[in-house]
């Protein structure tokens, strides 16, 4: 399985929300979806599928995460969702909670996060 960074791990995320919201996903919709260019996308495409994390139907184009791929996918989302609702609970705005998690959330261990996780169940009562 091939390293991945920062970027990977957002595509991937992005993937997977278009993937619950419905949509048979394309190179194209995450371009639209993350506002990158068509080239950015299809390179970025290439590593994902070469490193084993998505895979890209021959025929129409379709992308799905592979095992590996939703399992950091899934990490991914899940911290995402957690850091902007413990931010905004905390009094940041929602815009900026989203875009501070967005950063947070490839670079918070295992174990903080955790932690915050049991925190967050324990004195605020909430169900993450």
């Amino acid at each position: 399985m091939a390293k991945l960074y920062e970027s990977g791990e957002n595509y991937l995320e992005t993937i997977l929300v278009l993937h619950n919201q419905g949509k048979n996903v394309r190179s194209v919709d995450i371009a639209t979806e993350m506002e990158f260019s068509k080239p950015s996308v299809s390179r970025a495409v290439g590593i994902l599928k070469n490193g084993g994390f998505i895979e890209v139907d021959p025929s129409d184009g379709f992308i799905t995460l592979t095992p590996a791929g939703r399992e950091v996918a899934e990490r991914i989302y899940e911290r995402h969702r957690v850091l902007t609702d413990w931010l905004v609970g905390i009094g940041v705005n929602e815009k900026t909670a989203m875009e501070d998690a967005c950063k947070l959330e490839h670079d918070i261990s295992v174990e903080s996060f955790e932690k915050l996780k049991q925190h967050l169940r324990e004195k605020h009562q909430q169900n993450v």
